[in-house]
């Protein structure tokens, strides 16, 4: 079998950074794609974190 290329579609983490700064205990992370040649730059993205209820910004993490 041929091995499959790296396409441009990245499979990221999106991690709550408001959550994080608040010291509560978990966390809140989203998993999604995107095409790294229309955005190579980190995604931000307003998302619902369960733990804190209500809606926050997740940020890509490495």
């Amino acid at each position: 079998m041929a091995k499959k290329s790296k396409g441009n579609r990245n499979q990221i983490i999106l991690e709550c950074t408001e959550h994080k700064a608040s010291g509560l205990p978990g966390t809140s992370r989203y998993v999604t794609q995107k095409n790294r040649k229309n955005s190579p730059d980190r995604l931000e993205l307003k998302k619902y974190n369960p733990i804190m209820r209500k809606m926050t910004v997740h940020r890509e993490i490495k």
